[in-house]
């Protein structure tokens, strides 16, 4: 027990020198932008050196449970990790990882590593956000992500005028269905759709996004009078959090299923080669020229669509610059977001 608080004691000396990056930080001012300078103390062991790198490699380990996961995250080789990682526990006179056939697994020292680094790891992110909120350029990269289905049936021709407006934004677009963290710095701006955006973001609101339920228009002459009698295409578990979803196995529990897909874009593929009717964004459905609308949006089972940042960056020129535009030129694609084009019911089967 002796040894392992030693252990320990010697972990927390070692983390509280690389916390001193962020309290010894020397931030200068330079035509109004903020810069910082890090500087990294040398550690009481003769030759050692605590750096955020190091404690990025135990963090990535951890949460990945293998080297060979890690290495995939970081985006380096194998032997990159399990070269870093034996490095550093030398260099600590600490074993961090257990090494089991399943996988690695922290050890005592290594659970408090974790949760140190993990505050280190806090700490950085909040000042590359503060210093990045002080960018009044309009210059430089942007990172933005949506969803696959955004992307290609709305946001395509935006970017592109964006682009022409602010040639000098360097623009890089992330395609993610799942949530990428803007805390994290993953991103800049999120173009999201979502009922709950997060407490931690700031951002407006532009519409709400209206869901409906379509057929491929060769299935008209069936003549079905009741959804509960058609075949489906539907989401699986992984869009399972979807309020159309919640609203498609509620209201149609004992339908037939004929396929599933992690992904919308999907649904309305087999939707469209008539596999079966599907649960649509309307401005997916009503922009595909192979698919029918059979009823009117469904009630309780829509998004909203919202534009995000990091407090933090809400006043950098070029977030700013992004918000302020999409915004506007979100507001010709309304109408069918919120499925109110005409015409657009097919009454066959009634």
């Amino acid at each position: 027990m002796l040894q392992c608080n030693w252990q320990i004691m010697h972990i927390y000396i070692a983390i509280l020198q690389t916390v001193i990056i962020l309290c010894s930080s020397e931030i200068t001012l330079s035509a109004g932008i903020e810069t910082a300078s890090c500087r990294f103390l040398q550690s009481p062991s003769p030759g050692a050196q605590m750096q955020w790198d190091d404690l990025k490699i135990i963090l990535t380990i951890a949460r990945a449970g293998s080297l060979a996961g890690a290495a995939r995250d970081l985006g380096v080789n194998h032997s990159t990790v399990f070269r870093r990682l034996n490095t550093f526990e030398d260099s600590l006179g600490v074993r961090l990882f257990d090494r089991l056939p399943s996988g690695y697994a922290l050890t005592v020292a290594g659970e408090e590593m974790r949760a140190s680094a993990e505050m280190v790891e806090r700490e950085i992110d909040r000042l590359d956000r503060r210093i990045t909120g002080q960018d009044l350029r309009l210059r430089g990269s942007l990172v933005v992500t949506t969803t696959d289905t955004l992307a290609t049936g709305i946001l395509g021709p935006h970017i592109a005028a964006f682009k022409r407006a602010y040639p000098d934004i360097d623009l890089e677009l992330i395609l993610d269905n799942q949530n990428v963290s803007l805390s994290k710095r993953q991103a800049d701006v999120a173009v999201r759709p979502t009922l709950n955006p997060s407490e931690t973001l700031v951002g407006r609101k532009i519409c709400d996004i209206a869901f409906a339920p379509y057929w491929a228009k060769t299935l008209s002459s069936l003549h079905h009078q009741d959804l509960s009698l058609m075949p489906w295409v539907s989401v699986d578990d992984s869009l399972s959090h979807l309020a159309s979803d919640r609203w498609f196995r509620r209201e149609l529990p004992h339908v037939l299923i004929r396929m599933r897909t992690n992904s919308l874009q999907g649904v309305m593929m087999a939707a469209e080669a008539a596999v079966g009717a599907a649960i649509l964004p309307c401005f997916m459905g009503d922009a595909s020229e192979h698919l029918s609308r059979v009823g009117d949006p469904i009630e309780g089972g829509g998004s909203a669509l919202w534009l995000l940042t990091h407090e933090d960056l809400r006043h950098t020129a070029r977030v700013r610059a992004f918000l302020d535009f999409m915004a506007d030129a979100l507001r010709a694609n309304i109408d069918l977001l919120e499925g109110r084009a005409e015409d657009l019911i097919d009454e066959t089967e009634f």
